[in-house]
């Protein structure tokens, strides 16, 4: 075992438990029930602090992730025990749930054998509102914090707490079981799961708390997940396929998307030889897979995009003209005004940066958009390329005031602070679709 200090040993359980809590709390829940959901996520997080508390004297084990496992499941045990001296009448339920926790996973029903895969579609149980559903998935299953759900439904943290804890209440009340659904339902469910991986894959392309631009564990994950959606017979579908070559599509970029020292690299300055073309070979193979059918998802249309990017040779040979067509399409399927300001992007690209400008002023409900940074950060783009100099600082002055990052705030400032020649003004977008 080594032996590094506590800092050493905190660097070390922050990215375990980054990578492995969610997951773990999934699979204790399928043994314990989702009625135990609470007990699940603090026997997880005491065992974190455990090894806070022993890993700086006893060493780092040789598999951590491991060592965190039996660590939660010997509190669980723990804990049901507590229980059945209280409740001697529920002597023979613990005495099954102590052999789940002891006994290897289960095979799982109809084929999803993965315990986080299981957990999403229990999450989206038609007894849960579609709000409390997609809370509930994001917090519990896929491990973002209030505050990162708060800011992928442009909401508070406050707000997204109380969701937490009403399905939570609902889930104990009901007693709602973890079970997949049969086939015939897991359909029924799909759509929440995919907004729920495509969510999770946002967070992680672009994160919206604490200074790391990326977080790419979290954008990997989604698309592990995505790719067991896309071979399962029952979840086997068109849309399945088209988010998974979006997600492969756009994470073949995050090699380029941040320099040496974490900066951030806009998508006109990467260098595409870092791209990866494993990533982007399977997601145009997935991007075919889900032309089959009649079906036309906004995930068809966004991976269209994503793919008009990975084949363009350099950013010249961008075919803008194509790439907004394909926003066309996507804002009278998904009519949010996220994606109309990103269609302002190609459409200053395509045709001219007034009229991108014009439309991203008149953008309807545009509230939501004035209180994010990139739509200052795209509007000052726009004025950059329109002469307008004092216009654009102003406009960069607000982005940086509502950046969420270091890295971004910093970006920002030099564009706010420094006479900028058109390319270096290029800002990205706020979904997955451009870098």
């Amino acid at each position: 075992m080594k032996r590094p200090g506590e800092s050493g040993v905190g660097v070390v359980a922050d990215d375990l438990f980054r990578r492995e809590g969610a997951r773990l709390v999934a699979a204790l829940a399928s043994r314990l029930g989702t009625h135990r959901l609470q007990l699940a996520e603090d026997v997880v997080q005491e065992a974190l602090v455990r090894a806070l508390q022993t890993w700086p004297y006893r060493g780092i084990p040789e598999n951590p992730a491991a060592w965190l496992t039996q660590a939660a499941k010997n509190l669980a045990l723990d804990a049901l025990r507590r229980e059945q001296t209280w409740h001697r009448k529920e002597a023979r339920i613990t005495t099954e749930q102590e052999s789940w926790l002891t006994r290897d996973e289960p095979a799982g029903e109809h084929g999803i054998v993965d315990d986080t895969l299981r957990m999403l579609f229990v999450c989206f149980h038609p007894q849960l509102s579609v709000e409390a559903q997609l809370a509930l998935a994001l917090r519990t299953v896929c491990g973002l914090s209030p505050a990162e759900i708060s800011a992928a439904f442009f909401t508070s943290e406050a707000a997204i707490a109380k969701r937490l804890v009403r399905a939570r209440q609902l889930i104990r009340d009901l007693r709602l079981p973890f079970s997949v659904p049969d086939a015939s339902e897991l359909p029924r469910r799909l759509d929440g799961v995919h907004t729920a991986l495509y969510l999770l894959f946002n967070e992680g392309y672009k994160s919206s708390a604490g200074d790391a631009l990326v977080r790419a564990e979290l954008c990997h994950e989604a698309i592990r997940l995505a790719r067991l959606l896309s071979e399962h017979p029952a979840t086997r579908q068109p849309s399945s396929q088209a988010l998974l070559a979006l997600m492969c599509l756009t994470a073949a970029r995050l090699p380029a998307r941040t320099g040496a020292s974490g900066e951030i690299v806009l998508l006109h300055a990467q260098d595409r030889s870092r791209w990866d073309t494993g990533l982007i070979g399977e997601g145009i193979h997935a991007l075919g897979a889900a032309s089959t059918g009649e079906i036309l998802s906004p995930y068809h249309l966004e991976a269209g995009i994503a793919a008009c990017h990975c084949l363009a040779a350099d950013e010249a040979s961008t075919d803008w003209t194509r790439i907004l067509a394909l926003y066309d399409h996507l804002l009278l399927l998904k009519p949010t005004p996220v994606v109309a300001m990103n269609r302002c992007v190609a459409l200053a690209h395509a045709r001219n940066p007034q009229q991108a400008l014009d439309t991203l002023e008149a953008i309807p409900d545009r509230n939501s958009l004035e209180s994010q940074h990139l739509y200052h950060a795209i509007r000052g783009r726009f004025l950059t390329q329109l002469h307008r100099p004092a216009d654009a600082r102003t406009a960069y002055q607000k982005a940086v005031d509502l950046a969420p990052s270091k890295e971004e705030r910093g970006f920002l400032t030099k564009l706010a602070e420094t006479p900028l020649d058109l390319k270096q003004s290029s800002y990205g977008t706020a979904s997955i679709d451009e870098g």
